[in-house]
């Protein structure tokens, strides 16, 4: 099947009423538990009040994932199984999978038994509750994936620049569980990168255009199957993906600080220096005063793109 991104009267059951939730779920290499995965999530769902739809998307697995969900297809009145011909990313999953989502809600979660799925009505129904709130999203309490020792702090150090850079506490910046209002996302789609640091972009895409985003406390159990996360890659995708969505969003809380810092160490410097040898003016000073400058003029430059680009 193509994954070409679809609108919502082209995704399954079209002729049907669009249901009110829309399920992505990404399923990569998961043959051993993503049947009770699916047994989980629809049976949460059908104790609620919700109708909804379960995008179940086999991002080209090596293994019997894709056959395992073709043969309980029809088991499930509400599971719908999309099959893309190649490996496109935990992000691309995500992406596409909401753009062809029906529902007003779209819900995010993984396939790996780690999140409490049993408890995605509960979101909807907080977002049901507070029109004012676009997002809720499950922080977790505890961190039981693999590098834990090293994941932990590279995970709080991110999250709090994160923090720094949108004036905002982030209790977990890259939860895989969290519901939304497809409308609020759309615009946001297309910065969505193809791997798992989508799930931070969406929140910063979020907090940074003023879209409230509420936390709840989950547990976050041990993963079933092998971990697709790679600490140095993933880790420095973050660091880059978080300082890319402030720059797009905010430029100044990036560059601005920067440029006064070297403006204040030049300014701090000549008079040092015109303290030592009057009217002598060494070149380490000046690429300092200069570099200042510099960044200063692209802070504002990029600031008024930011503007120009949304008022259009």
């Amino acid at each position: 099947m193509s994954e070409m991104p679809h609108t919502p009267d082209d995704g399954p059951g079209a002729a049907e009423a669009a249901p009110h939730v829309s399920i992505v779920l990404p399923c990569y290499n998961e043959q051993d538990h993503v049947v009770k995965e699916v047994e989980r999530i629809c049976a949460a769902m059908d104790a609620s009040d919700h109708t909804y739809e379960l995008l179940a998307i086999d991002d080209a697995s090596t293994d019997d994932t894709l056959a395992r969900l073709r043969e309980v297809e029809p088991l499930f009145d509400h599971l719908h199984v999309v099959a893309f011909p190649h490996n496109g990313g935990a992000g691309t999953v995500r992406r596409i999978g909401t753009q062809r989502a029906r529902g007003e809600i779209v819900v995010w979660t993984d396939a790996d038994m780690t999140y409490p799925n049993e408890r995605i009505p509960e979101f909807v129904d907080l977002l049901a509750a507070q029109p004012h709130i676009d997002q809720v999203v499950g922080a977790r309490t505890q961190e039981a994936g693999s590098h834990r020792f090293l994941r932990v702090p590279a995970k709080w150090l991110i999250r709090k620049v994160a923090e720094r850079l949108t004036n905002t506490r982030i209790p977990d910046l890259n939860s895989g569980l969290r519901a939304f209002r497809r409308e609020v996302s759309l615009p946001y789609l297309r910065l969505l990168p193809p791997g798992f640091s989508c799930v931070t972009t969406i929140t910063l895409a979020f907090l940074s255009n003023q879209h409230p985003v509420q936390y709840v406390p989950i547990d976050y159990a041990k993963r079933s199957g092998t971990s697709k996360f790679h600490f140095v890659r993933d880790a420095y995708r973050y660091i880059l993906q978080v300082l890319r969505m402030v720059m797009y969003f905010n430029p100044l809380k990036v560059l601005m600080p920067i440029a006064l810092w070297l403006l204040g160490i030049g300014a701090a410097k000549f008079v040092f220096d015109q303290v030592r040898t009057p009217l002598y003016i060494p070149n380490n000073t000046i690429m300092l005063l200069t570099s200042g400058l510099i960044v200063g003029a692209l802070a504002l430059l990029a600031d008024l793109i930011v503007r120009s680009r949304d008022g259009a």
